[in-house]
Formats: structure tokens, sequence, C-alpha cells
């Protein structure tokens, strides 16, 4: 098993209501010479939480990260236009994704929760998750 010392959180970049699904996500990261999906687990618009990789497998989600890490992402990210990051979490969303986290810490007690920005030049996951994550 992997030591897991970080969950990181992270948007699909799409438009805000834009739905995406996990066989999507998948199409894309092959499309950039991934094996599969990235990320460990995609939250779609609606709230339902769908698996990515297992989480016993190291992911492709952050540069320099993935040995100890899980990856999470949910769908949105961007404005309607698909220009400005904006934070697009429906409320469905934010719901499963505060579950997942505790349920995560739960798994993993030493693991940190950080968003993707924490580490890439990027506005992912168009939301703050060290404020996100005293509301929890």
């Amino acid at each position: 098993m992997r030591a897991i010392n970080k969950i990181i959180i992270h948007c699909t970049a799409t438009p805000e209501g834009r739905n995406v699904t996990v066989a999507e996500v998948t199409r894309w990261h092959k499309e950039k010479g991934y094996r599969t999906i990235g990320y460990h687990y995609l939250i779609g618009l609606n709230g339902e939480v769908w698996r990515g990789r297992a989480e016993a497998e190291v992911g492709a989600h952050c540069e320099g990260e993935n040995t100890n890490s899980i990856g999470v992402c949910y769908v949105g990210g961007l404005a309607k236009n698909g220009k400005q990051a904006k934070d697009t979490r429906t409320q469905e969303q934010r719901d499963a994704l505060a579950k997942l986290v505790k349920e995560l810490k739960v798994k993993y007690p030493l693991a940190k929760v950080h968003g993707h920005r924490e580490f890439a030049n990027k506005e992912c996951p168009s939301f703050d998750v060290q404020a996100w994550l005293k509301t929890i």
C-alpha cells in the first residue's frame, strides 16, 4: 500500500453547468499520453462520486506530488464563457466533496488536504481549499 500524505483537490476546468463524465476525462488524459484517468475520484455536477484510478495506484494529477497523494477532481471550475476561473461547485458537489474528504482523512489521517494551485501556477481548483477546510 502507498503511504498517502496528501489529498489534492482539482477541477476539470470546464464551463459552469457543462456535464463531464469519467469516460470523457479518461479520453482527455489518454490524449495527453496517460494510461488512463489521472484522478482517483471525479465528482459530477449532481454530486455523484465516480472512481477513477484505484487508490493503490499512483495517480497522474499533480506533477511531483503523485507518488504519495490521492487526486480528487470536481466537474467545473470555469465561468460559463470558459475563460475565467470560477468556483462553480453545485451544492451537491460541495456536499459530496466534503463527505469524500472526510472519509479520506479517516482512511489517511496523516494526509494534508491541498488545492492543486498550491503546487502549480494554476487557479485550479478555482476556490481556496485551505479556507474551505475551515468550514467543513
